[in-house]
């Protein structure tokens, strides 16, 4: 194995921190292909996927930094260039997967930040390195995240459509940080996005006076306004949402009203998780958050594949609640 030397200090002392958009694109799924079709075949369908991916980057002005495995680092001097490279990256994949005569299932998830990031000897560092690699991890397959310097940044020419996912915790940052899901499918409900003139909340109501959060599990209803959080959930007989299980922790989440979004953070020993309406697939939270939107249903310490898991729905009103 060769080994890359490290900067120097004298190195490092001579650069220069510049502004800089770093994004980290990862293919999920590639090791299910190698098992399919054997290392030869399925290192030759990476290593395709990967060159493509280069050749769109540098086609939008970015430079490929290095490939790390089965995913890429590129830098690129301005956001609207990432965001429409990624953009094309993962239509373009579509397509691929789409064609009768491939028979690999490559999925990609990306992460963009922004900041000042330091170039020695070809490589990048910084703390928008960090994020990038951060936000790469906590997408989903055809997921592309980015923080909200990315999204303000961007040109309306980069032609993105902006889901505001809230204040999320990133690990090794010490605040929550304001994150986006910019989304590629063309064909997506519009109703269901973010457009990039407003930068409206994603289930978020207008006005914290008239913004509610209703709440039912057995016999039991309440609800809240925005003025009255931060609420508690638990075991705890003081808790706002009282749940008598064993199975919950006493101080099992917390819901604060942040930035005009209801966020839900998990503060349990087992974990809490979310489905919302529409979707299939739970969020799971272990001493982390996320914006609640919409309505859908909490299950807690015991996920939902288990029939007996304590549970709450929810719902987000901005209409005065009134209960039959």
């Amino acid at each position: 194995m060769n080994c890359v030397p490290r900067p120097s200090c004298d190195e490092v002392s001579r650069v220069t921190a510049q502004q800089t958009t770093v994004v980290f694109a990862d293919i999920v799924g590639s090791t299910a292909l190698y098992e399919a079709m054997g290392n030869e075949r399925a290192a030759l369908a990476v290593t395709e996927l990967l060159n493509d991916m280069s050749a769109r980057v540098l086609l939008q002005g970015g430079r490929v930094v290095k490939t790390l495995g089965d995913g890429i680092l590129c830098v690129f001097s301005e956001p609207t260039g990432a965001v429409r490279s990624m953009l094309q990256i993962m239509r373009e994949q579509r397509e691929r997967i789409a064609l009768p005569v491939t028979n690999q299932q490559l999925s990609l998830r990306v992460g963009i930040a922004s900041g000042e990031v330091l170039d020695v000897a070809g490589d990048c560092y910084g703390d928008a390195v960090n994020t990038a690699a951060r936000l790469c991890e906590r997408a989903a397959a055809d997921e592309i995240w980015a923080t909200d310097e990315v999204v303000r940044a961007s040109s309306e020419s980069a032609g993105a459509l902006f889901v505001r996912l809230g204040h999320l915790k990133v690990r090794g940052k010490a605040e929550p940080l304001l994150m986006y899901q910019i989304e590629w499918r063309a064909d997506e409900a519009a109703e269901q996005l973010t457009l990039h003139g407003g930068l409206t909340d994603l289930g978020a109501l207008q006005g914290q006076n008239s913004a509610q959060i209703q709440f039912s599990w057995g016999c039991s209803k309440q609800a809240f306004v925005s003025s009255d959080l931060p609420i508690h959930v638990g075991r705890a007989s003081d808790a706002h949402l009282y749940i008598e299980d064993p199975r919950v922790s006493r101080l099992h989440a917390r819901i604060d009203w942040h930035d005009g979004a209801f966020m839900l953070t998990d503060l349990s020993s087992f974990g809490t998780w979310v489905l919302f309406e529409g979707s299939d697939t739970p969020v799971q939270l272990r001493r982390d958050s996320c914006m609640l939107h919409g309505g859908g249903e909490l299950a807690l310490s015991l996920p939902f594949s288990a029939p007996d898991a304590p549970r709450i729905a929810f719902r987000i009103s901005g209409e005065k609640l009134k209960f039959g």
